[in-house]
C-alpha cells in the first residue's frame, strides 16, 4: 500500500484504529481493553460483565480525580465504542442469545500492540533475529530448489555438520547456548505467540466479512438460485484456495496433531523452567499458549459452520416457498437499509408501529356479558366428494446430519476411501438438494475429506414431485 498523502489522509478518516490513537479517550480505551481482552486472551465476553468490568474501573477513576471524570454510564461508552464512527468494539448476539456480546476488533488490537511497542525495552535481542532471517532464506532456498544434485549437496553438508555435532558431544565437548542468548530467543518467542493470537482475529475478521457480502447478496438477489449458489460457492472455494485460507488450514492441521501438542507442551515446561528465563518474569499463560491457538483457531472454524448452517437454511425449498412473502418484506427492509448505509438521511426517514404499552385496569373492564346460546340443529352430517391435495400435509422435511455421517462411517469400515458418488449410490438422496449439501457440509467439518477438481462426479436424485434432479460437482473423497 502506497503511503502518499491522499491515502493517509483517507487512512486517518476511516481507519478505526488511527481513529483510537488520535481520540482523546485513547489512554482509558485502550488500557481498559488490554487488560479485560488481550492479557487474559478473551475472544468474545457479555455485556454485563464488560460493563462491570468498565464501572468497576471508572469508579477507581473517579475517586482518584472527582465525580465529573468519565460522567457516562459503561454501557454507554461501550455503545459509543463499538459505533461505525469508532470501531473499536463489535457488538453482535450469539445464536441462541437475546444478551449482546463484544469483541475486538483486528485494527484495535494492532493499534495496543503498536501502543505497547513504544514502551522501552531493557534489552533489545538481534542475533536470534537475524538466524531467523537466514534461517527463512535457507528454506526458501532449499524449497524451490528444481536440481536434484544441488539438493543433495545440501543434504551432505548437513549430514556432515550433524555428525561433527555428534562426535563433539561423544568427546564430551557439549556447546551451550548463554543466558544473554536464552533471554533474546524466549523473548522473540514471547513476541511472535502473541502476534499468531491476533492474526486468530483478523483470519475471523476475514471470515465474517465474507459471510456479510453472502448476506447481502442473498437480499439482493432477483436471478435463479442456481446461479447464486454458484456465485456464492464460488467465492466460498476462492477464500479457502486463497494463500491465507491455505496457510490457516496448514497451521490448524499442524496445531490439531496431538504429537505436536504433547511436544510444545513439554518444550514450554522445560524451557520456563530454565533460570535466565526465569529471571524475565514470563507471563504465566505463556505456558498454554498452544491452548490458547487452539481456542482462538476454533472461533474461525464456528464461523464457518456457521456460514454452511446459513446456506443450507436458504437451501430448503419448502421453507423458501412458505415464507416467499415474509422474505420478500424482509428482502425489501434489507435493500433499503443497505441502501442507506453509506449516506444514511437527516431526521425521520423511517415509522414503525406504537411500542408503548396498552394498559388496561381491572376497574375498567366492563361487566360480563351472557353469550348469545346458539341454537344446534340435529342435521344428518354426510360425507363431501370434493378432491383435496393432500400433498402439503407431507412435505415437511428435516435433514438427519447424524444418519448422514453414520452412513460415512459404516462406509469406511469396509474400506479406507469412497467418494460422495459411490456413497449415494449406496445411499441416494432422499431430501433432495438440501442433503447434498449436508454431505458437503460434513466433508468441510470433518476435515477427513478432500476434493479433486480435476474429476467431477454427477449426482441424481427424484424432487417431491417426482422430477429428476442432477448435479455437476468436484470429486469429493472421504477417508479415514
Amino acid at each position: 500500500m502506497p503511503l502518499d498523502l491522499p491515502t493517509l489522509e483517507t487512512m486517518r478518516r476511516q481507519h478505526p484504529a488511527w481513529r483510537l490513537l488520535a481520540a482523546d479517550s485513547a489512554p482509558l480505551v485502550a488500557s481498559f481493553l488490554h487488560r479485560v481482552f488481550i492479557v487474559p486472551n478473551v475472544r468474545t465476553m457479555s455485556q454485563a460483565d464488560l460493563a462491570e468490568a468498565l464501572e468497576d474501573m471508572l469508579f477507581t477513576l473517579r475517586e482518584q480525580r472527582g465525580g465529573e471524570a468519565y460522567p457516562k454510564a459503561a454501557v454507554d461508552y461501550l455503545n459509543d465504542w463499538a459505533a461505525n464512527d469508532k470501531g473499536w468494539l463489535r457488538k453482535f448476539y450469539p445464536p441462541g442469545s437475546d444478551e449482546p456480546h463484544f469483541d475486538l476488533t483486528p485494527a484495535t488490537e494492532k493499534a495496543i500492540f503498536w501502543l505497547a511497542g513504544l514502551a522501552e525495552r531493557a534489552f533489545v535481542g538481534t542475533e536470534s533475529r537475524l538466524l531467523t532471517l537466514f534461517e527463512l532464506l535457507r528454506q526458501m532456498n532449499e524449497g524451490s530448489e528444481i536440481d536434484p544434485a544441488a539438493r543433495l549437496r545440501e543434504l551432505a553438508r548437513r549430514r556432515d555438520e550433524i555428525d561433527a555435532e555428534i562426535e563433539r558431544v561423544k568427546q564430551g565437548d557439549i556447546a551451550l547456548m548463554s543466558d544473554t542468548a536464552l533471554k533474546e530467543r524466549f523473548q522473540q518467542f514471547a513476541g511472535l505467540a502473541r502476534e499468531l493470537l491476533a492474526d486468530f482475529r483478523e483470519v475471523e475478521h476475514n471470515f465474517r466479512a465474507l459471510d456479510r457480502r453472502v448476506r447481502e447478496r442473498i437480499a439482493l438477489w432477483d436471478g435463479r438460485k442456481g446461479e447464486l449458489l454458484q456465485d456464492i460457492l464460488g467465492e466460498r472455494d476462492l477464500i479457502a484456495d486463497s494463500d491465507q485460507g491455505r496457510s490457516f488450514r496448514a497451521f490448524w492441521d499442524f496445531l490439531m496433531s496431538q504429537a505436536r501438542q504433547e511436544e510444545l507442551t513439554e518444550l514450554l515446561e522445560r524451557v520456563l523452567q530454565l533460570a535466565p528465563v526465569a529471571e524475565l518474569v514470563p507471563d504465566a499463560r505463556l505456558a498454554r499458549v498452544h491452548y490458547d491457538w487452539l481456542e482462538a483457531g476454533e472461533h474461525a472454524q464456528r464461523t464457518v459452520a456457521l456460514l454452511s448452517q446459513q446456506l443450507r437454511r436458504f437451501l430448503d425449498d419448502q421453507a423458501w416457498l412458505e415464507n416467499r412473502r415474509i422474505m420478500e418484506m424482509l428482502r425489501g427492509i434489507e435493500a433499503a437499509a443497505l441502501a442507506l448505509r453509506a449516506a444514511p438521511p437527516t431526521g425521520e426517514f423511517m415509522s414503525t408501529a406504537d411500542t408503548a404499552t396498552s394498559l388496561e385496569l381491572p376497574m375498567e373492564r366492563p361487566l360480563h356479558t351472557p353469550a348469545i346460546k346458539i341454537a344446534l340443529a340435529s342435521l344428518r352430517v354426510e360425507a363431501g366428494d370434493e378432491d383435496l391435495d393432500a400433498d402439503a400435509l407431507y412435505s415437511q422435511f428435516v435433514v438427519d446430519k447424524a444418519a448422514l455421517a453414520l452412513h460415512i462411517r459404516q462406509a469406511l469400515q469396509q474400506r479406507t476411501q469412497i467418494t460422495l458418488a459411490e456413497l449415494l449410490a449406496q445411499h441416494p438422496l432422499q431430501k433432495g438438494l438440501a442433503e447434498l449439501v449436508a454431505y458437503l457440509q460434513l466433508a468441510v467439518e470433518q476435515g477427513a475429506a478432500v476434493s479433486d477438481d480435476v474429476d467431477e462426479d454427477i449426482v441424481t436424485w427424484r424432487s417431491l414431485a417426482g422430477a429428476p434432479k442432477r448435479a455437476r460437482l468436484p470429486r469429493v473423497i472421504f477417508s479415514r
